[in-house]
């Protein structure tokens, strides 16, 4: 049986997003959010919440690609490179 990190990088293998994500998700059940998951005790940290969340599919993270944008030299520097 696979543990919670297995699943949780098997959702998302870019380890430092995976990291970014837990720990946002952590900070926020700090601050009071409920959890998206019934914890299995009482004692269960908000880490441990946060990455069965994310393990169950409840919790993901969108990522903007960005792409180089190429652009045409100004006048000024066609002449500056003769």
């Amino acid at each position: 049986m696979m543990n919670l990190m297995d699943k949780a990088q098997e959702r998302m293998p870019n380890t430092p997003l995976l990291v970014n994500v837990i720990a946002r998700r952590v900070r926020q059940l700090n601050a009071g959010q409920r959890p998206m998951v019934k914890p299995e005790n009482q004692f269960q940290s908000n880490f441990e919440l946060a990455l069965r969340e994310l393990a169950e599919g409840k919790l993901a993270a969108e990522t903007a690609v960005t792409t180089a944008v190429h652009q045409q030299p100004s006048a000024a520097e066609s002449l500056l490179s003769l």
